[in-house]
């Protein structure tokens, strides 16, 4: 069904030789030293269906109870706070993509998350705007994707068919309009999806709109059940 990546036998050596802890400066160690993702990746309650802070014993938030998502559940292995940010700003604008190995690593951490990736059909990273994907020079969700599941990633057969404006100062349900229409199953593939299991990956989720509107546009095409993960969740302010 969904096409298949090979693994990167070089990367995957690089990534476990020793280096320098990007955040503490722990000399040797991993690019993250797990000091710093246990200070700064804590585990936390957060809402099943939109990955935003809970109380302890609590599965959705009230808005979710209220107008659920089009998704089954959701995943974000951290707030996005510091020192994330300075990290994910390096890999998505400055060409680390080496970091993506140590972001899908804390993905997988989550609980729940080994066995949303065992048991689906396919891993869709969110597309990117050809325009912005020339821009950038690669898909930073599609680099997690290729980490997380690479025998399952599948980077054409969801498709971002217009680049939007920015969503900043817009209500949700502007956003929504303003992301009406962005996202698409490729046509001739739109049958693969009929009562399959995927698990939709990006970076950082903000609003969640983006993701909101990719996976209604999967349900739409037959998906049976849309799970979503991201590395890092922007929280309310307190």
């Amino acid at each position: 069904m969904f096409s298949r990546w090979a693994d990167r036998p070089l990367t995957s050596l690089l990534a476990r030789l020793p280096s320098q802890c990007e955040v503490c400066r722990a000399w040797p160690s991993r690019r993250i030293c797990d000091a710093c993702v246990t200070r700064f990746a804590p585990p936390a309650a957060r809402c099943g269906s939109c990955a935003l802070p809970v109380p302890e014993g609590v599965a959705r938030c009230s808005e979710c109870m209220r107008d659920p998502p089009p998704l089954d559940a959701c995943f974000a292995a951290c707030a996005y706070a510091w020192p994330w940010p300075d990290c994910i700003a390096q890999f998505k604008f400055h060409g680390e993509a080496g970091w993506a190995g140590p972001l899908a690593t804390l993905m997988r951490s989550v609980p729940w998350v080994e066995p949303a990736l065992e048991q689906c059909d396919g891993v869709l990273p969110m597309p990117m705007a050809p325009a912005r994907l020339r821009e950038r020079g690669f898909n930073q969700a599609l680099e997690l994707a290729r980490r997380l599941a690479p025998a399952k990633t599948d980077a054409a057969l969801l498709l971002r068919t217009r680049e939007t404006p920015a969503q900043s100062g817009l209500a949700r349900a502007e956003r929504l309009r303003n992301l009406r229409g962005a996202f698409a199953v490729e046509p001739l593939r739109a049958h693969e999806l009929q009562g399959r299991r995927v698990v939709l990956v990006d970076d950082v989720m903000t609003s969640g709109t983006s993701l909101f509107s990719a996976a209604a546009a999967l349900r739409l095409a037959g998906a049976a059940h849309v799970t979503a993960l991201v590395f890092a969740r922007t929280d309310p302010p307190h």
